[in-house]
């Protein structure tokens, strides 16, 4: 038996297809570049903006919830201290107690949960909420907005204009 069967590509060493594809691609980079196809371009010469001086893998997909302002995306320590930051604004948006206290003990369960997880990414922090304080402080600013309304003086009537002056 003879070994002229050709020596498979180390990893180090590119497949001869690959080499081809690759002169290939280099080829037409050089191509555009002398016809002007990458002149003028937004940020030419400039280094990539929110690089930072780490690199992190990820760093598209935060920039992306950032710009776009999605919520509900990432590790649950991140999205819940996003929740537990704007508790009250999305308790005040409830109309009934009964929907507060159901929506703080799922906050609280979703908390407890979240620290049970044996997953990597950043630890949970976000403490869990008293449902009876703030049932009572959902009830306290309710009253405080219906007196601060009440409070405000009542648009002035509007004057009408006739059509046909005299």
């Amino acid at each position: 038996m003879s070994d002229d069967s050709p020596a498979s590509p180390t990893p180090d060493t590119p497949a001869p297809g690959a080499r081809e594809r690759a002169a290939y691609i280099e080829t037409a980079i050089q191509q555009a570049i002398r016809r002007g196809d990458f002149d003028d371009l937004p940020g030419a010469g400039k280094p990539i903006a929110d690089l930072g001086p780490s690199h992190d893998p990820d760093w598209w997909i935060k920039r992306k919830i950032r710009d776009e302002q999605l919520t509900g995306l990432g590790p649950p320590a991140l999205t819940l201290r996003i929740e537990h930051a704007e508790f009250d604004e999305r308790a005040d948006a409830l109309a009934r107690e009964d929907d507060v206290r159901e929506y703080v003990a799922d906050f609280n369960r979703r908390v407890v949960e979240a620290r049970r997880q044996l997953q990597g990414g950043p630890p949970v922090v976000t403490p869990t909420r008293d449902v009876e304080s703030e049932v009572a402080a959902w009830r306290q600013r309710r009253r405080d907005a219906a007196a601060a309304a009440s409070a405000a003086p009542p648009p002035e009537p509007r004057r009408r204009r006739r059509l046909f002056r005299r």
